[in-house]
C-alpha cells in the first residue's frame, strides 16, 4: 500500500513543493486547506500538480475538525507547513497568529495523540525564533530562542509543545528549524518576491523604483524545492530530532537587489531602490545564519541551489508571469 501523507499548508509555498517530491516517492497526499469560497491552486498549478493532491476540509484554529481529520485518515505522516507566516503581520495581527502557529500546532499534536499516534509529525520551525541570539554569528540546534516578532514567539511555543509530545507520549514528532526559503511561488509580500518582481517590472518598463526596508539585514536564503527534502528526511530516520536546515551563507537585503538586477543585466541598482520606513520592522533581527551541519551529517542532506542561482530563477519567472 501506499504511504500517505496529510499536508497543511497546501497552497502555500512550502506545501506545493513538499507535495510534488512525496508524489513523485509515490506518497498518496492529502492537502488541508480551509473553507474558501475559492481556494487558490495558483502555486500547485505552476508545479503541475493540482489534480494529484487529495483535498481535505479542516482549519488549525478549530479542533474539532483536526481531530475528525486525523481519526479519518490515520495518515502515516503529517506535515504542519500552515502558518501566518508573514513577520510584519504578525505585529498587526499578534492573536490571529498566536492561534493560528501556536494553538492551532498543539490542537494538532493532541489529536495525533489521541487518534493516529503512530502518524509521523513534522513542525515547520524557522530561524525567527532565535532573534538577536547567536553562536560566534550563526545559530544552530543549541542556540538559546530570543524571538523578536509575535510571529517568532508563537513558533517558539510549537517548537516545545512539538518536543513536549514526543517526550511526554513518545510520538515521533520532529521540528524543522529552516532558515529562509525563498522560490518563484514565494508569497509577493515577502522581500524576496517583492525584489524580484519589482525587477521584472522595471526590466518591462512598468515600473520605476523598488520601495524597501532595511537593506543591512542578513538572512541565510536558499531555495524551497531543497528545503522540502530535508523535512522528508527526518521523517525517515529512527529516532525523531530536531533540525537547522540552510545553507550556512549569509547575505544582505542589498546583496539580494544586486544579484536581482544583475539579473537584467543592470549594475546600477541604487538608482532604482529607495528606503521606505514604512517597511521598517518594530524591533529588527540583524543577522540569522545557520549552522547547518548536523542536518548535513545526519540526514545527508544538502542543498543544491545557490543564492545567485536561486534569485536568477525567482526574477526569470516573475518576468515570464508579468509578460502573460
Amino acid at each position: 500500500m501506499k504511504k500517505t501523507a496529510l499536508v497543511t499548508g497546501i497552497l502555500g509555498q512550502d506545501g506545493p513543493y513538499l507535495a510534488k517530491y512525496l508524489l513523485e516517492k509515490r506518497y498518496k497526499v492529502y492537502g488541508m486547506i480551509r473553507r474558501y469560497s475559492a481556494p487558490n491552486f495558483t502555486n500547485l498549478d505552476y508545479l503541475g500538480i493540482t489534480k494529484e493532491i487529495d483535498y481535505v476540509d479542516a482549519d488549525l484554529t478549530d479542533q474539532s475538525s483536526l481531530l475528525r481529520l486525523i481519526k479519518l485518515l490515520h495518515p502515516d505522516e503529517v506535515y504542519n507547513l500552515a502558518a501566518q507566516s508573514f513577520v510584519k503581520a504578525s505585529f498587526e495581527q499578534p492573536v490571529l497568529t498566536t492561534n493560528t502557529n501556536s494553538l492551532g500546532v498543539l490542537y494538532l499534536l493532541e489529536s495525533i495523540r489521541l487518534f493516529s499516534p503512530t502518524s509521523k509529525f513534522y513542525q515547520a520551525s524557522t530561524s525567527e525564533m532565535f532573534g538577536t541570539n547567536h553562536t560566534n554569528g550563526i545559530q544552530d540546534e543549541n542556540t538559546p530562542f530570543h524571538p523578536r516578532s509575535p510571529y517568532g514567539v508563537s513558533k517558539v511555543f510549537a517548537y516545545w509543545m512539538t518536543v513536549n509530545y514526543r517526550e511526554a507520549y513518545n510520538i515521533f514528532a520532529c521540528n524543522g528549524v529552516l532558515f529562509n526559503h525563498e522560490s518563484p511561488i514565494r508569497g509577493i509580500q515577502f522581500v524576496t518576491r517583492k525584489v524580484t518582481d519589482g525587477v521584472a517590472r522595471i526590466k518591462l518598463g512598468l515600473e520605476k523604483d523598488i520601495r524597501l526596508g532595511n537593506l543591512d539585514a542578513i538572512r541565510d536564503w536558499g531555495f524551497a524545492g531543497d528545503y522540502v527534502e530535508a523535512m522528508y528526511l527526518m521523517l525517515q530516520q529512527d529516532k525523531p530530532d530536531d533540525y537547522v536546515v540552510g545553507t550556512g551563507v549569509g547575505h544582505s537585503v542589498k546583496d539580494l537587489v544586486k544579484a536581482a538586477f544583475k539579473a537584467i543585466g543592470i549594475s546600477n541598482w541604487q538608482d532604482y531602490v529607495k528606503q521606505d520606513p514604512r517597511f521598517m520592522r518594530p524591533a529588527e533581527v540583524p543577522k540569522l545564519v545557520a549552522n547547518p551541519e548536523k542536518a548535513h551529517k545526519v540526514l545527508g542532506w544538502k542543498p543544491k541551489v545557490s543564492f545567485e542561482e536561486l534569485i536568477k530563477m525567482m526574477v526569470e519567472a516573475d518576468i515570464k508571469r508579468l509578460k502573460k
